[in-house]
């Protein structure tokens, strides 16, 4: 182990009972800004994630001899998909 580094995990630097334990008041919610109607018009809902493709893919479980898949493998990063281009190429 290095000395210059600690063996403990590093903190959120959070007390994070003392969080768990606040209530809010209802002082708290005086400072909230009020909804208007405008506010809520402007409004965008952002779902995240990546755009559905019109093309998913769909999950399958296949068999391969080990040979084969050490090929694929072998030609570096980007395997499986290589190798769903080359079966799709098949007629």
């Amino acid at each position: 182990m290095n000395a210059s580094k600690s063996a403990s995990r590093p903190t959120l630097k959070s007390d994070l009972a003392r969080v768990d334990a606040h209530v809010s008041q209802a002082d708290e919610f005086e400072e909230l800004p009020e909804l208007t109607d405008d506010m809520l018009s402007r409004a965008k809902v952002n779902k995240g994630g990546r755009p559905c493709s019109s093309n998913p893919r769909k999950l399958i479980s296949l068999r391969l001899p080990a040979d084969v898949i050490e090929r694929w493998k072998a030609t570096g990063a980007g395997w499986q998909t290589r190798m769903a281009e080359r079966l799709s190429q098949v007629q």
